[in-house]
């Protein structure tokens, strides 16, 4: 645990005294385990009613203290905490997108009333830096259906060259799927930034109704309704299957409209 030094501590009923923290150095869009040491200072006791009463959260800041997370997951106390008394919470952290320098501001809540801070008291403020979500660029390409010669060259042309072992990612493609230039860059850039999943447009072969909410032409939108059709998964998550096509339907998942990978007929499927 890191020791906190000496801060202000507020005089009244509610005076936390912030004593040691921890946290696995960070990296972005990272879901991880913080432990925080507090003492009440105060002369009012500190209690939980479930999801009322007092709960432990946290704020992500910017450097110059602008607020990019306010309202972190709330976490009660184990029990009644008495003035004098000492504790220790575990907080379920998940850093933001995307890496850089943050300030990591834990504080206790009065549920529906307010923030200690706004009272009066000292948050615990811990100056982080996020590091990239991947440690290194290293993309692999599984292609359903095995090799095809316009899939073939459209992936020796690509910035980020293929790998075939030690991947950080995996990208999901079919037999005859086209990703454009700059495809395999923009995936790993994503990856980087903090997202399990990335997923780009998709361009078919003659007009396909049930593909259209993915023909894209927009921006980047974590908060795609439909599943991430040919998507690029960090290492350990599995794909599942919409429309035939490989496809991630959770957390944590990118849809990236910039650029569109060119599909081939779908089998069975007439143009219409």
């Amino acid at each position: 645990m890191n020791r906190v030094g000496e801060h202000p501590i507020a005089a009244g009923p509610l005076a936390p005294r912030w004593l040691a923290w921890s946290l696995d150095p960070p990296r972005a869009g990272v879901t991880s385990v913080a432990r925080v040491s507090l003492e009440n200072a105060g002369t009012a006791t500190w209690r939980s009613h479930g999801a009322n009463g007092v709960q432990a959260s946290f704020h992500w800041l910017d450097p110059l203290g602008n607020p990019i997370v306010w309202d972190g997951p709330r976490t009660p106390l184990p029990h009644s905490v008495t003035p004098g008394e000492r504790v220790e919470i575990e907080l379920v952290v998940t850093a933001p997108r995307p890496p850089g320098r943050y300030r990591l501001s834990f504080d206790l809540v009065e549920e529906h009333r307010f923030w200690f801070e706004e009272v009066g008291c000292t948050p615990l403020e811990v100056e982080l830096e996020v590091a990239p979500r991947i440690s290194e660029r290293r993309l692999a390409v599984h292609v359903q259906g095995g090799a095809d010669p316009s899939t073939v060259a459209a992936l020796a042309a690509q910035e980020e060259p293929m790998v075939e072992a030690d991947a950080v990612a995996v990208a999901h493609l079919i037999a005859g799927a086209v990703p454009p230039p700059g495809w395999s860059r923009i995936l790993l850039d994503a990856h980087e930034e903090g997202w399990a999943a990335v997923g780009t447009a998709l361009v078919p072969e003659g007009r396909d109704r049930e593909l259209e909410p993915w023909r894209g032409g927009g921006g980047r939108n974590p908060r795609f309704a439909q599943p991430l059709l040919l998507p690029s998964l960090l290492d350990g998550v599995e794909p599942t299957e919409h429309l035939g096509l490989p496809a991630y339907d959770g957390p944590a998942g990118l849809f990236d409209g910039r650029v569109a990978v060119t599909l081939p007929r779908r089998s069975g499927h007439r143009p219409i």
